[in-house]
Order: structure tokens, then C-alpha cells, then sequence
């Protein structure tokens, strides 16, 4: 496998190495997909009639070991990426994964993130966090059990996923990101709810537009609900300011109620991302500007 940010490499005065892209983003940011099998059946990402009990995922001697993800970043690192974070699928549904955030932690000046909806999250945090884990962001849609399955078409209870949140809290991992995907028509009432929810828990709340992820998702514009109108929304009831950003490769306004927590307005349909820093995803195929190459008859995702 092969990264693609097709830019150049250079040496900054200081001695380190980083890459670009064709539009000038240094590399600092991978995303390194440890599966593609998740317990979920969310029907903005993986819905059950495209990913049922047919669908075939990618047999074990297709995916990477955790030997060859860390050579691979600590190739990446050489070229300047400074935050690794590790998704899926589902990443806790590959056994013993704290082994690799152990080996990953080995590679200097490493940040090591993990993105889960927090169904396993309860049991695995301590371990995580005493491997090497820095940060944790857990996917929650809503606070109510019907709210929730509908998004999520899972059966599993809302507090489960909040229990693993208090227990990556406990084990060192806060302040926790917990990301909302809005849909228009199914959670929108459920934005202020996480609002108050997490507001005074010292924890980042970030609101995600539902968007096009392809073909398997059904997506509609109408049942889109624009970042303005989230932050609109809020803002009657717990009036938010603008937090300038300290990551240049974000795609998100930072806001603030009271100078605390900060809900997400990517804009991600209205604006483009200028400038910055790049994100680039290990895994079998390109999204969002951020491009991988597989290479024929070689291992392509993990």
C-alpha cells in the first residue's frame, strides 16, 4: 500500500521532516482503519440492508497485523504525521488492540487517538489508556433509548455508551469528544438535550451535518440540518461564542457556552477547508479530498 498526498517532502530548519500536499497542507494527522466489521448498523454509515448478515467483509489474511500498521506508521511519522488515530469500523472489535496502541506509542513524538461508539468502551478504557492512549471521541446520536436506536438500529441501551464514557473519563482519557450526527426527521430533537447534557460534564460536544458517504446511505439535502441552524439553536438557550481554533487542519467552528464546552459546526456541504494541515486515512479506498492508492495484490485495509 502506498500513501497518496501526492506534494513533497522537506526538511524544516529544525531537522524534521514533513510532507505536503499539491495545496501546500503539511501531513500531520493519519487515520489508520484497524477493521471494517462494526457492531452497529447506523443508517447514515453502514446500513443493514448494504452490510447484513450476507455481506462479506474482508477475511482475515487480508488485513493488516498490528507489526505491519506499525511500520507503516512509523514510515509516517518520518514524513512528519504527529497524531495517529485509530477508527474502524468499530476499532475495539479487533482483539487486544491496547497491544498495538503499545507499539504505536513506541514511535516519538506520537499522539495516539481512537475514535468508537463506546458499545465496549466500559471494559477496555483502563487497559487503552495504560498502553499509551492519549484521546478518546465516542459517536452518541442522542440520549433517549428510542432516539438512539433509531440512528444507530442497534438494540444496545444509551447508558452503555455513556458508562464507557465515564469509565475513559476515570481512566485519564478526558476531557472525551463525543460527535453527533444530526438527521433532520429522526434526532434533531435531540440536540439540546446533548447540549445540556454535556455542557457543565467538562467534556467537547460536536454537532456532524449528515452527509453523502456514497451510495449506501440514502442520503437526502432535505434531511440535512445545517450547522448554522444547530448553533442557532442552541444559542437561545445557552448563548455560544466563537473559539478561535488551535488546530489549523480542523474543519470545525469552534464555539463555547460560558467559556466551557464547544458544539461542532463543520459546514462541511456550504464551505471548503483552506489551508492547514492534512488528514490522510489508511484504508482501501479515498474520501473527502484525502486520498489513498492500494496497490494491486497487496494488503489494503486494516
Amino acid at each position: 500500500m502506498r500513501l497518496a498526498a501526492r506534494g513533497a517532502a522537506r526538511v524544516t530548519p529544525g531537522g524534521a521532516s514533513t510532507t505536503s500536499d499539491r495545496l501546500g497542507r503539511t501531513l500531520r494527522d493519519l487515520r489508520i482503519s484497524v477493521t471494517d466489521r462494526c457492531n452497529f448498523r447506523c443508517r447514515y454509515c453502514m446500513p443493514r440492508d448494504v452490510f447484513g448478515l450476507d455481506h462479506v467483509f474482508l477475511p482475515n489474511d487480508e488485513i493488516l497485523s498490528f507489526e505491519e500498521i506499525t511500520r507503516l506508521a512509523r514510515a509516517a511519522a518520518d514524513l512528519g504525521v504527529r497524531k495517529i488515530r485509530l477508527t474502524g469500523g468499530e476499532p475495539l472489535l479487533r482483539r487486544e488492540l491496547e497491544t498495538l496502541v503499545a507499539m504505536l506509542r513506541d514511535i516519538d513524538g506520537i499522539e495516539i487517538a481512537l475514535t468508537t461508539n463506546g458499545a465496549l468502551l466500559a471494559r477496555k478504557a483502563q487497559a487503552l489508556q495504560a498502553a499509551g492512549l492519549d484521546r478518546v471521541t465516542v459517536s452518541l446520536d442522542a440520549l433517549d433509548d428510542a432516539t438512539f436506536w433509531r440512528m444507530t438500529d442497534s438494540r444496545l441501551p444509551v447508558a452503555r455508551v455513556l458508562e464507557g464514557i465515564d469509565a475513559a473519563i476515570a481512566a485519564g482519557l478526558a476531557p472525551v469528544k463525543v460527535n453527533m450526527v444530526v438527521r433532520r426527521g429522526v434526532n434533531e430533537q435531540a440536540v439540546l438535550p446533548m447540549a445540556r447534557y454535556f455542557k457543565e460534564s467538562g467534556q467537547i460536544l460536536r454537532f456532524i451535518e449528515f452527509m453523502d458517504v456514497g451510495e449506501t446511505n440514502r442520503w437526502r439535502r432535505g434531511e440535512v440540518m445545517a450547522g448554522e441552524e444547530i448553533v442557532e439553536l442552541i444559542d437561545r438557550e445557552m448563548p455560544a461564542a466563537s473559539l478561535l481554533s488551535d488546530r489549523p487542519s480542523s474543519r470545525q467552528r469552534r464555539l463555547g457556552y460560558d467559556g466551557r464546552n464547544r458544539p461542532r459546526d463543520p459546514a462541511r456541504l456550504t464551505r471548503q477547508r483552506a489551508g492547514g494541515n492534512h488528514r490522510v486515512p489508511l484504508a482501501g479506498g479515498a474520501s473527502n479530498g484525502e486520498e489513498v492508492a492500494p496497490s494491486p495484490g497487496r494488503k489494503r485495509r486494516f
